[in-house]
């Protein structure tokens, strides 16, 4: 088989095993209308690659908007919420499955389950928690899935450079930061985490 085959056909492989993206966003739009924006186009990307999306199941904020456009495309949008969130009406009845779980932990596990791939965009507390449990999940080789962060506006500039200087003070591997797909734009995120290749990192000590 000639190599420009085998490079097709792992392209094929790589585009099949993403097809559902979890994306963990913002139960509020933000102040800047860009953060709004940023989620229509990357919604657009997503269905311009017919994928579909894994999400927290709100019907407010970034996740209203990213699960609308999804629906509004036909794509298939799966929502997972704990029945106290329900019982407050947040959650989105139009999504193609609504999964209500018992507990935030349930639908983050859940969450993590049924996703190929992850993508952060501007949150609050709760969005901030999931990305570091993916971090977490897929150092301990949990999951081996792609990350990313989508840093919209720069909005997540402070907390890159905190890493780094965990990295710097011995606590965090640079190599499980490198993991971290950071861009500012969807098709460059979503290319990247197509072709993310899984590593493990053996070594407890940070040297």
């Amino acid at each position: 088989m000639s190599s420009f085959f085998f490079r097709a056909d792992r392209q094929t492989f790589l585009n099949l095993r993403m097809k559902k993206i979890t994306v963990y966003c913002g139960s509020n739009k933000g102040k800047n209308p860009v953060y709004t924006e940023a989620a229509q186009a990357l919604a657009n990307e997503m269905i311009k690659r017919d994928m579909s999306l894994v999400y927290g199941a709100g019907n407010v904020g970034l996740m209203g908007v990213l699960a609308d456009a999804m629906l509004k495309a036909g794509k298939n949008v799966y929502g997972i919420i704990p029945q106290k969130l329900v019982d407050i009406e947040v959650a989105h009845q139009g999504c193609t499955e609504l999964t209500v779980v018992e507990t935030m932990r349930d639908r983050k596990w859940l969450m993590a389950e049924r996703g190929d791939g992850f993508i952060a965009m501007p949150g609050g507390i709760g969005t901030f928690e999931e990305l570091f449990e993916i971090m977490t999940l897929n150092q301990l080789a949990y999951i081996r899935k792609p990350l990313a962060l989508y840093n919209v506006n720069g909005y997540y500039d402070s907390l890159l450079k905190f890493l780094k200087h965990a990295v710097r003070e011995g606590f965090l591997h640079q190599a499980q930061l490198d993991l971290l797909v950071v861009e500012d734009n969807p098709t460059e995120i979503l290319e990247k985490m197509t072709a993310f290749e899984p590593t493990y990192i053996e070594k407890w000590e940070v040297k």
